[in-house]
């Protein structure tokens, strides 16, 4: 029987930290195992409580966050964290509701994996979200590039947004990645498809709304009036286009 309630191994491992938030022994264990065996150093624990700790100790690289646990509602602790950090989060469910997922999403989680799934399948997810955080991403040097529009400026090597008044917009991997492939266009009209290639290596389901999620969410952050967008435009039945 498992019992470890919170464990941490492979700490010599010169690959990301990764915290596992589940309440399952099992899964816990097996996810533990699997991605030690791929050279990450894992803590996992079982509840809030657990998570809270470990986050009050040190930031791991990546969150593994399962909306169903013991002390606490999972989409409730994504909203905090969301609200003070930018933490890469893959929220885990056996609940496969869209609802559940696209409100995943608006809450600003990278990803959403629904159980049962194969442990190759949560960490090619886990690699294709750190990939995007890679070491190369936060450079800064004669590789840098910034590009501005309507007063706002984007720096693609540092990963930052600053407003027209010069305060920087704290935004989530996805929206990120979004706006920086509208922004590297300015003017055109990027399908949803060719959006979802920026923001992700996998497969979606022909009516995936990840695309109109994130583009809600940064209306919320950038637009003077997120009701009447005048930078980031819907062109209805083909996608979405920056004007500057």
């Amino acid at each position: 029987m498992l019992s470890e309630p919170c464990t941490t191994r492979g700490a010599a491992a010169q690959g990301r930290h990764v915290l596992v938030v589940d309440d399952e022994p099992v899964a816990r264990e097996s996810i533990t195992a699997y991605f030690e065996r791929e050279g990450f150093r894992v803590t996992a624990v079982g509840s809030g409580a657990g998570l809270r700790a470990v986050l009050a100790r040190e930031t791991p690289d990546l969150l593994l966050l399962d909306i169903r646990l013991p002390d606490e509602d999972g989409l409730a602790i994504m909203r905090e964290l969301r609200a003070q950090s930018a933490l890469p989060v893959i929220l885990v469910s056996a609940r496969g509701d869209e609802v559940d997922r696209v409100l995943g999403l608006e809450l600003g989680a990278d990803d959403y994996v629904t159980k049962p799934f194969s442990p190759r399948e949560l960490l090619a997810r886990a690699r294709t979200v750190l990939r995007r955080i890679g070491a190369s991403s936060y450079s800064s040097g004669p590789d840098r590039m910034v590009r501005r529009f309507a007063g706002w400026s984007i720096d693609f090597s540092l990963r930052r947004l600053t407003s027209p008044g010069g305060e920087e917009v704290r935004l989530t991997r996805g929206e990120f990645d979004l706006l920086a492939a509208l922004a590297r266009r300015p003017g055109h009209v990027l399908t949803r498809d060719s959006l979802l290639d920026a923001i992700s290596h996998r497969d979606w389901a022909p009516n995936d709304r990840t695309v109109d999620v994130l583009v809600a969410r940064l209306r919320r952050k950038i637009e003077a009036d997120p009701a009447h967008p005048r930078l980031i435009v819907t062109e209805h039945g083909i996608g979405y286009a920056l004007h500057a």
